[in-house]
Order: C-alpha cells, then sequence, then structure tokens
C-alpha cells in the first residue's frame, strides 16, 4: 500500500466525548456540596480521585466503588454517594462551538464516531440528554468494553468495529496521552483545546472549509 499523502483528505472523525462536546466536570456538582472551594479540591484529590472514577469507566460498579470509598472514609459517605446519586449534575452541558462544528461535518456526508472513557451505568444518561450522540453512527463506551483509553486495545476494537482506516482517520480527544496513544497507532490526531482550534484542524484535514 503506498503511504497516506498528508494533504489527502481524511475520510472519518473519531470524536472523544467529555471535554470535547459535553462538558462534563465533577465541580458542577460539587460547588453545590461544598461551602469551600479549597475543601471541594482536597475531596476530589484525596477521596473521590479521578484513579477512582476512572475504574468505573473500566466497568467496575458505582455501588461497589462507592461501598469501597465510604468504607475508608465515613465521615465523607453523604458526598462519595453523590457521586453516584446525582452524577447527572456534573454533566454542564455542550462544549460552546463544538456540537456547531459536528453538525457542519454530519451535513457534509463525513463518517462520524465516538470513542469515550464513559460508564456503562452512567453512559444512557448522556445519551438521553444529548440528541447529538444519535449522529455518530457508533460509538464505543469504555465501560461496556472493559477498556479504556489510552490503551490501544480500544483503539483496535473501534478500528475493526467500525472498519477505520487510522490513516484516513481524524482522532479528537483533549487528553494528551490519549492523542499520543492514537497518533502510536498511525491516526491522524488534534489534541482539543477550544472550538476555533478544532475548525482549523479541521480544515487542514480537508473535512471542512473554510
Amino acid at each position: 500500500m503506498p503511504p497516506l499523502d498528508p494533504e489527502a483528505p481524511a475520510r472519518a472523525v473519531l470524536f472523544d466525548l467529555g471535554g470535547v462536546l459535553v462538558d462534563w466536570n465533577p465541580r458542577h456538582l460539587y460547588r453545590r456540596l461544598f461551602a469551600d472551594e479549597a475543601e471541594m479540591e482536597e475531596f476530589l484529590t484525596t477521596i473521590c480521585t479521578q484513579e477512582w472514577n476512572e475504574e468505573q469507566d473500566l466497568g467496575r460498579a458505582f455501588a461497589e466503588g462507592v461501598r469501597l470509598l465510604v468504607e475508608r472514609h465515613p465521615h465523607r459517605a453523604a458526598e462519595i454517594r453523590a457521586y453516584d446519586t446525582h452524577w447527572h449534575e456534573m454533566l454542564g452541558g455542550t462544549i460552546a462551538g463544538s456540537v456547531a462544528l459536528l453538525d457542519e461535518l454530519r451535513r457534509q456526508g463525513i463518517a462520524l464516531f465516538a470513542l469515550t472513557n464513559w460508564s456503562a451505568e452512567k453512559f444512557p444518561i448522556g445519551r438521553a440528554r444529548f440528541d447529538f450522540f444519535g449522529w455518530f453512527s457508533g460509538i464505543v463506551v469504555s465501560g461496556e468494553e472493559g477498556v479504556k483509553k489510552p490503551d490501544p486495545r480500544i483503539f483496535d476494537l473501534a478500528i475493526r468495529r467500525f472498519g477505520l482506516d487510522p490513516a484516513q482517520t481524524l482522532f479528537i480527544d483533549d487528553s494528551a496521552v490519549n492523542t499520543a496513544a492514537a497518533s502510536g497507532l498511525g491516526f491522524r490526531t488534534h489534541r482539543f483545546v477550544h472550538a476555533a482550534g478544532l475548525r482549523r484542524a479541521l480544515v487542514t484535514h480537508g473535512l471542512l472549509f473554510e
């Protein structure tokens, strides 16, 4: 097979969801539960940590994750349980401008897919809230597969399931670790910071026009 022409347009886009299209942040909830910002940050960095949350993204039941933390930190039982029972309050809405770009791609007939680190239990909340989830031809959800980004196996799964050619697919994620993993597998990549930068990347890869 001849090498990819870097000037050739991409043919598909593989989107991350949280941090690119969806504003998910536990602080949307915990600013309501904590009067003191520093106390909230300590809770999120020492108790309900990102590492703990990622175990749910890998498929662990929220009930089990909450049980383990409550046993270790009984004085924070109410706040820990809120991570499960009030999880929907962590969804702050959409990222400004991103969904509009997704809609432009859809109207252009570009093949759209998503690859997200998201709990299988909580993903239906996002699907019910955001109609644009239905614009994707397919979504790989880490919690349903038992593997998450940046593990190459979840990228390989998306490649096989959706019939993607990484060299002709632009992968978009807000995590440098995840874009590096995708690049190592031959994907075109863009690390998302804001919608203006994303538009430039989509134009560069021939997916949108100025």
